[in-house]
């Protein structure tokens, strides 16, 4: 059988990859990555690794992805890895945390194939850690969105908000209200990361790369 191995390269510091993720792509006899105008993050997180290996570079049409895309890049895969030989998938941060890859499964999971998940840290994680803000403590709850929802902050203790990209100075005010202090965090464990507290600061960077981190200030 065909076995596909979804590596999560994590935030982008090659020393963050999982051991198992090496060895993964060290053994496999083909690499697939989603295609980004040319860059793939993960495929450089692990560039050393891939070495002289068949790369194949995977077209999901940004914001417009449709279930025939999925289905096409499924086949794709199938057709690409050789009987009884071994693929792997790469993907930023954790596959079954917010990755296109997660819709692909569902259409592999059709397929005569084996798919394997190897976990990676997702960028939240690296940021708590570079902070040095606590995510969760006894009794805690954490809220993780890629869209923002004023409603749930009630409820919640620690948050992360992905994407932050949009409506910053908006999600900026409602955390204010609701008594939350908060970090900004681009481009984690990579040279050029950059942690941001002043609010002004905040809203005026543009990077795409970036989360906000916040925790009730009763709780810190």
């Amino acid at each position: 059988m065909k076995i596909l191995y979804a590596i999560g390269t994590g935030p982008g510091d090659k020393e963050l990859l999982t051991i198992k993720a090496v060895k993964r792509i060290r053994e496999a006899d083909i690499i697939f990555a989603p295609h980004n105008k040319g860059k793939n993050m993960a495929l450089d997180t692990v560039k050393e690794y891939v070495q002289d290996k068949k790369v194949i570079l995977l077209n999901f049409p940004m914001g417009k992805v449709t279930k025939q895309d999925y289905t096409d890049v499924a086949d794709t895969i199938h057709d690409l890895i050789p009987e009884g030989k071994c693929g792997v998938y790469l993907t930023i941060g954790d596959p079954m945390i917010y990755s296109t890859f997660i819709y692909l499964m569902n259409e592999l999971e059709k397929r005569e194939i084996q798919i394997d998940i190897i976990s990676g840290i997702p960028s939240f994680i690296a940021a708590a850690a570079q902070t040095k803000i606590p995510l969760v403590i006894k009794g805690d709850k954490f809220l993780l969105m890629d869209e923002f929802c004023e409603e749930l902050l009630d409820d919640t203790d620690t948050l992360c908000i992905l994407k932050t990209l949009r409506d910053k100075e908006a999600i900026l005010e409602s955390l204010d209200g609701k008594g939350f202090n908060y970090t900004y965090v681009k481009r984690v464990s990579l040279e050029d990361e950059h942690v941001l507290t002043d609010k002004e600061e905040i809203i005026n960077d543009k990077d795409y790369m970036s989360l906000i981190l916040g925790r009730k200030k009763d709780n810190d």
